[in-house]
């Protein structure tokens, strides 16, 4: 008999502090404290929660913008940092797995960064670090493509985990290869607000409405759980905006609010709605639900056509130089392709790295 465990999950409908890390991770493990006091096993931060997501590059044009990237490029995360290593350090004395969103950058260049994603395990681990593949739309004057190295899915004691970050929940070849890596529990994140194009509401994209949709599309069609954890929008962020104008801050305003939920399998919502305030969106998830919903669809299952369709993923890291030297005398040419995330801090033990 497979095991299909029971517990409870939440999605963080919480603000950072706008593009101040220290204060954000206080306040991410406050969080993941108050989490394991209400014995949730699993929580998600939404997306690029450290610093904060750049909502700027929506409203300013990039010639308007330098003061804010420059800030932003600043405050990026490194996975081998000390702000992922507090939250790995939280996980590991908690026993409680983390989802976290944040900004990446890199050692060999000052301007890269990438949207990104990482899954902490109940005892510290790294167990998957993810880089948005496409960014979206504005994303393109902030962040560079990411690559298939972290489209996996983490096998762990409370199941299996993916994640994909915004826009990627719409992409169907990236949710089918994790349904295809038997993907039961999906961590989907996401800001907090769109941009209204003008100051009354007029044409604002209803991000809480495509939330919904891409949520509930995502659990039907894998008959998996997913986690939808979204920024809320709070004075922090609404300060850190005034510099783009008074008219800017009310079409933010006016913009179309997220929202953070737990879907299960039918497509249904489970859990509180946040959308307008901050909080847990808590549910509890029973893995053995998806079985009898498998036997009705199963798309990585008996319900496809493998003999006509077929998926390849490329989950090579992409690297921007490989080098070749012999200065090695007493052994073989050496070989070194150049890293750019490092190596994990220790003690902490590190498993099922995808960089």
């Amino acid at each position: 008999m497979a095991d299909h465990p029971k517990y409870k999950v939440a999605a963080a409908h919480i603000a950072p502090v706008f593009n101040d890390n220290n204060r954000s991770v206080d306040k991410a493990c406050d969080v993941v404290a108050e989490a394991a006091r209400q014995n949730i096993r699993l929580l998600a931060f939404p997306e690029s929660f450290l610093p904060s997501y750049p909502m700027w590059s929506r409203a300013a044009r990039p010639t308007e913008s330098e003061a804010y990237f420059a800030a932003f490029a600043a405050n990026a995360l490194r996975i081998d940092g000390p702000e992922i290593r507090r939250l790995r350090e939280a996980a590991r004395r908690h026993g409680i797995f983390i989802s976290m969103g944040f900004t990446e950058g890199t050692p060999i260049s000052v301007g890269c960064l990438w949207n990104s994603n990482v899954l902490i395990g109940a005892d510290g681990a790294i167990l998957n670090h993810h880089r948005k593949l496409v960014p979206t739309f504005f994303e393109k004057l902030v962040y560079a493509s990411g690559d298939g190295a972290g489209l996996r899915v983490s096998e762990t004691e409370i199941g299996r985990i993916g994640m994909l970050i915004c826009g990627e929940n719409t992409n169907p070849l990236a949710r089918y290869a994790l349904m295809a890596q038997g993907e039961q529990v999906h961590i989907a994140s996401y800001p907090s607000v769109t941009l209204a194009r003008s100051a009354d509401g007029e044409g604002a994209f209803n991000l809480n409405a495509g939330i919904r949709i891409r949520a509930a599309c995502h659990s039907f069609e894998a008959k998996a759980f997913t986690i939808v954890s979204s920024t809320y929008y709070d004075k922090t962020a609404r300060a850190g905006l005034e510099p783009l104008g008074k008219e800017i801050l009310a079409r933010f305003d006016a913009g179309s609010p997220s929202v953070s939920m737990v879907i299960d399998p039918s497509g249904e919502c489970i859990s509180e709605e946040l959308s307008t305030e901050e909080g847990l969106a808590v549910a509890e998830i029973d893995l053995a639900r998806a079985v009898e919903l498998k036997r009705v669809h199963d798309v990585v299952g008996y319900y496809n056509r493998f003999d006509i369709f077929n998926l390849t993923v490329n989950r090579t890291a992409n690297r921007p130089v490989t080098f070749k030297d012999d200065n090695e005398s007493n052994g073989p040419e050496h070989k070194q392709t150049l890293a750019d995330d490092g190596k994990p801090p220790a003690p902490m033990p590190m498993r099922a790295v995808s960089r």
